[in-house]
């Protein structure tokens, strides 16, 4: 019994992020729903998920499927949930217009792309 739980057992911490960028509701519950079970699961490891195109609706007050999730996820030390500051423009979103906690990033794509060269892992959230 003893070694199938140490198999469970995180070995070294790891740092992840997730690229959410669609508007399908679904995909954004799923990818929520994922960031706090492996935060919760993995409290020594960091993550990041970023929002951009057409996931905004994700961290706005007043649209976001999955905003109770991400008000708590936004909280946690080791979750960072960024929107593309591009994103916001386009859409004419201010920072009041956000969920406490999800801070802007000049590009999310960039962010996603300077994260993988920091030797971030990566998931791309889709249906």
């Amino acid at each position: 019994m003893l070694f199938a739980i140490g198999m469970n057992a995180q070995q070294e911490p790891i740092k992840l992020v997730f690229d959410v960028g669609s508007g399908d509701p679904e995909v954004q519950k799923t990818a929520a729903r994922h960031l706090k079970g492996m935060s919760e699961a993995y409290p020594e490891s960091e993550f990041e998920m970023v929002i951009y195109s057409g996931a905004y609706d994700l961290v706005t007050k007043k649209n976001s499927v999955a905003r109770e999730t991400l008000e708590e996820v936004a909280k946690r030390d080791n979750v960072t949930v960024v929107v593309c500051q591009q994103t916001l423009n386009r859409h004419k979103l201010a920072m009041e217009d956000l969920i406490p906690g999800i801070m802007p990033v000049p590009d999310g794509i960039y962010e996603l792309i300077s994260r993988q060269q920091q030797g971030w892992g990566y998931i791309k959230e889709a249906n």
